[in-house]
């Protein structure tokens, strides 16, 4: 698997990180207390209701008009064009809001108690009259209302939580340095993708050995780290032009595939957080973003 095809180019509204955890020896056997918290139906029902604004919807038939392609990259298509044919998609919720839980930091480190993963997100798919998928990402502001950050195409984030579910139950979550999905159930954590049964097994792994394997992979490049020391978790490329924010006034940043870290692609933004995967969303306005592979 190459890293272009792992790496996602993302254009969200700036990643702002306030991790701070140190790199760490591997201080306990991973147990139950590693299941995330339940996220509340009211934080869901919230999320999915700021999906539901006309601008929002709006925003989601340009982003069908555009077939998925950022603001700042040309299409053959006109304004008066790209507004009909954003009309047309007439696009649509589909499907349950889910929460989305990203590798914890705390849990690569060894932190006693800490989480497998924590909530990055809520993730609502919509669909457009032409059959096109995309997801549109929520996150909770400081003051408890939830406001939409990101669309982006496909439908990775609810068709895993719909698969994880319907395999069993669990926790579904994500290590985006590899790409790859699993569910913890029961003690083990199990692939959903290629890429994790590529990381696990076709069996999974017991959570212990799951931690064990991620602490391997980035106890060494967590904020506060050498590596994050010597600059390398951190910047941005000279290279953005696969990157947007529609309201014209956010950073960008993306994820890095771990293959990467030594020598990371020039059109990669990285963050000591970034390289774990873990955001922070903040600021006003909506990116856009296209996945590749």
């Amino acid at each position: 698997m190459t890293a272009d095809t792992t790496t996602k180019r993302a254009a969200t509204v700036l990643l702002a990180v306030t991790l701070g955890l140190l790199a760490a020896p591997l201080a306990h056997a991973a147990g139950s207390d590693a299941v995330p918290a339940a996220i509340a139906p009211s934080d869901l029902a919230a999320a999915r209701s700021a999906v539901q604004a006309p601008a929002v919807l709006d925003q989601l038939g340009h982003f069908f008009a555009r077939r998925g392609v950022p603001p700042n990259q040309s299409v053959q298509l006109g304004a008066a064009d790209e507004a009909k044919a954003a009309a047309l998609a007439a696009p649509r919720l589909t499907g349950a809001t889910v929460p989305v839980y990203t590798l914890d930091p705390g849990f690569v480190a060894g932190t006693k108690g800490a989480p497998v993963a924590r909530m990055d997100f809520a993730a609502t798919a919509a669909v457009s009259a032409d059959g096109q998928h995309a997801s549109v990402w929520t996150v909770r502001q400081d003051g408890g209302g939830w406001q939409v950050v990101n669309i982006a195409s496909g439908s990775d984030e609810t068709d895993y939580a719909a698969q994880g579910a319907s395999s069993g139950g669990g926790t579904v979550f994500r290590e985006p340095q590899v790409n790859a999905w699993y569910v913890l159930r029961g003690g083990r954590v199990l692939p959903l993708d290629a890429e994790a049964r590529s990381s696990v097994g076709a069996g999974g792994e017991s959570l212990a050995a799951y931690e064990r394997l991620v602490h391997q992979r980035y106890g060494d490049k967590l904020p506060g780290s050498a590596y994050d020391r010597a600059g390398l978790g951190g910047g941005f490329s000279a290279n953005t032009a696969d990157t947007a924010d529609t309201a014209g006034t956010a950073d960008t940043a993306d994820t890095a595939d771990t293959a990467a870290a030594a020598a990371p692609e020039a059109d990669t933004a990285l963050t000591a957080a970034a390289a774990l995967g873990v955001t922070a969303l903040a600021g006003v306005g909506l990116a856009v973003r296209r996945r590749r592979g």
